[in-house]
Parts: structure tokens; sequence; C-alpha cells
């Protein structure tokens, strides 16, 4: 497990779609399987072209205002900064592994952002040699919570699991804070399946 770099990332949306809603930020930490912490990520994105939040989505950050600010405020145009992540990925210095918590939302934006902005996917074809992620298709961490724990997958989001498990950093909708919980997780989870 020490081999391998899991890159934790989290994303805020302003809706379910991409491409009609936009990413609004996303933050990574590139922990190895011991827990050392190699980097962080962390960006603000300006809305896609013609995209518009969704309105339930919208009303739901309404309810979490502090959030909300840290995913709109000082927005970078997203080529730049999609182009900037896959240069801090490739820079990591061992084979990296994509991880979110659930996989299915969080590394749908980010195969998506990354497809329109630059060479790469979470996923590439078997035949390209130059790929940003090398653990394919990465770690879904709510299904590992879920095999490690033996709980159901949707009993184990973050406010189920024990405030430790996230290192006690709390699950603000932040994502540089809920990527750093998820990273602790990670570690947590490894040391559990290890026993």
């Amino acid at each position: 497990m020490t081999d391998w770099i899991y890159v934790v990332t989290d994303i805020e949306a302003d809706g379910p779609w991409p491409g009609p809603n936009s990413m609004r930020s996303f933050a990574s930490v590139a922990v190895t399987g011991d827990g050392t912490e190699l980097g962080t990520f962390e960006t603000v994105l300006e809305p896609l072209p013609g995209a518009a939040p969704n309105p339930d989505t919208y009303a739901w950050f309404q309810t979490f205002p502090e959030a909300w600010a840290a995913a709109t405020e000082n927005p970078q145009p997203a080529g730049a900064e999609m182009a900037r992540f896959a240069d801090w990925v490739k820079a990591l210095p061992g084979p990296c592994v994509f991880t979110a918590s659930p996989i299915a939302f969080d590394g749908m934006w980010i195969d998506y952002y990354l497809r329109r902005f630059t060479r790469y996917g979470l996923v590439q074809g078997p035949y390209e040699k130059d790929v940003l992620f090398d653990g394919r298709p990465g770690l879904c961490l709510r299904s590992y919570s879920a095999a490690i724990t033996g709980r159901p997958v949707m009993d184990v989001p973050p406010a189920k699991l024990p405030a430790e498990w996230l290192g006690n950093i709390e699950h603000t909708h932040r994502a540089i804070d809920d990527a750093r919980g998820y990273a602790h997780l990670l570690g947590v989870l490894f040391r559990m399946a290890g026993r």
C-alpha cells in the first residue's frame, strides 16, 4: 500500500450534471498508504460558459453559506486550473490512484473537466502511455468504508462515522476540509484492513 499515492479528492458543484452545471471548487490531498501527506491542491473554478446552478443545489448551498463562499470566491479559469492540477499529479513521486467518496460523483466531475480541458481522464485507454492516474479506475472510499466495516454502503457517509476516523476534521462541504478528512479516513481503513 505504501508504494501508491492516493490523490484523495473532494469536489463542490452547483448541480448534479457536468456541463449544464459547473464544478465550483475541488481539493486533493496526496497521501501514501501509511498516511504520509505528500501535498495538497486546492482551487476555485469559474463557472462553465452557458452553465447555470441547479435551483435545488443552490438552495441547499444557502444552508452552508461559508461553504458556498469558499467554493465561489476568487474563481480561476477552469482550463488553466485543470492543467495545473494535471501538472501537480504528474509531479507526485509515484503511481497515483484517484480516490473519492463516492467516486461515482466526484470522479464524474473530475473526469469531465480533465477531458474537456486537458489530454487526460480518470480512466484512459489501455494503449495510452501518458496517463495521469495509474490505479484505474480509482478507489471509491465510500465502497471501501462499507467493505471494511461490514456496514451497508448507504450507512457510511461522514456524519455516520466516528469523528476520530476523519481526524476530527469537521465535514464542512469546503473541499479542502472534506478532502483532508477523507485522507485521514483512508489511513484508518488501511490500518483496519491490515489487522
